[in-house]
C-alpha cells in the first residue's frame, strides 16, 4: 500500500490546545500501560551510548510517550540518565505530570522544531510515534540536521500501512472510552469531551488512521538515508521488533 499524507487534527494550528491534550495523554497512558517500547531497550541504550552525554532529547513528545516505562528501565542500565522532553507544539500541564514522576526527566518549554534542533540539545535524539506526522521533505531534513550536527537518531513506530494494524486502529474509540477513567490529570472537559460529546475518540481513530496510512515502511526510511547529504558518516540499522500482540518499527542512525 503507497504511503498517504492525510491530516491528522492534533498537528492542525487551529486545532484547540486541549483537545490536542487530551489526545496525546491517551496516547502516553496507552504507552505507558502496555509498556510497548520495552522491546527495543538495548537500541535505545546503544544510541544513548553513541551520543556520549548520558541522556537523550526526545523530539515531539506530544504528552511524553511512553518515556516513564522505560526510564524505570533505563535507569537499571544508564543510573546518571537524563531526559529532555520537547515538542512543536510543548503540552506544559503533561511535561510537568511526567517530570514530577522522575527526578532525572526535565523538559524545553519553548517549541522545538525536530528538523532544526537548537545546539545546546546535543545527544541521542529520539521520536517516538512522532516521524510519521512529517512529509517527505521534512523528515528528510530531521534526519539531515542529525547527520550535520553529528549526533546520534533514534526513530520508533508502533504502526504500518498494513491491514492489521489499520483494524487495530479501530478498536481505539472503544479504549479511549475505558482508559480516560485512568487518565491523570483528569479533568471534567476531558470527560465531557469523551463521553458527552466525543471529540477525542472520534479524533483518536482518525488520527490513529492516517498514522497507519502514513509511517514510512523500513524501505521508504532506508531511501530517505540514500538521499542525504554526508550519510555515510553514520551507521544506520532499522527493524521491525515483536511487542506483546504488536510491533516496534525502529531507525538508528550513529555518528561512525
Amino acid at each position: 500500500m503507497k504511503r498517504i499524507h492525510l491530516f491528522e487534527f492534533e498537528d492542525l494550528p487551529w486545532f484547540p490546545v486541549f483537545l490536542r491534550n487530551y489526545v496525546t495523554d491517551f496516547l502516553r497512558f496507552l504507552a505507558n500501560a502496555t509498556k510497548m517500547f520495552l522491546p527495543i531497550l538495548p537500541v535505545l541504550v546503544k544510541g544513548i551510548h553513541a551520543g556520549k552525554t548520558g541522556h537523550f532529547i526526545d523530539l515531539g513528545s506530544g504528552s511524553g510517550g511512553g518515556i516513564l516505562s522505560l526510564n524505570e528501565a533505563l535507569l537499571k542500565k544508564i543510573p546518571h540518565l537524563k531526559i529532555w522532553l520537547t515538542d512543536y507544539y510543548p503540552n506544559i500541564e503533561a511535561f510537568e505530570y511526567t517530570q514530577a514522576k522522575a527526578d532525572n526527566i526535565e523538559y524545553v518549554d519553548k517549541p522545538v522544531d525536530a528538523r532544526n534542533v537548537p545546539e545546546e540539545l546535543n545527544g541521542l535524539r529520539t521520536m517516538f510515534l512522532s516521524f510519521h506526522h512529517f512529509k517527505h521533505e521534512d523528515a528528510q531534513l530531521i534526519l539531515q540536521d542529525a547527520v550535520d550536527a553529528a549526533h546520534p537518531i533514534a526513530i520508533f513506530e508502533a504502526q504500518d500501512r498494513s491491514l492489521p494494524s489499520l483494524l487495530a486502529m479501530l478498536f481505539s474509540p472503544i479504549t479511549v472510552l475505558l482508559t480516560t477513567p485512568f487518565i491523570a490529570p483528569l479533568s471534567l472537559g476531558r470527560l465531557f469531551f469523551t463521553y458527552i460529546v466525543p471529540v477525542v475518540p472520534l479524533v483518536a481513530l482518525w488520527d490513529g488512521l492516517v498514522s497507519s496510512l502514513r509511517t514510512y515502511s523500513l524501505e521508504e526510511m532506508q531511501e530517505l538515508i540514500d538521499d542525504l547529504k554526508g550519510g555515510d558518516r553514520m551507521n544506520w540499522e532499522m527493524a521491525k521488533i515483536k511487542s506483546g500482540p504488536g510491533f516496534v518499527i525502529y531507525l538508528l542512525g550513529t555518528p561512525k
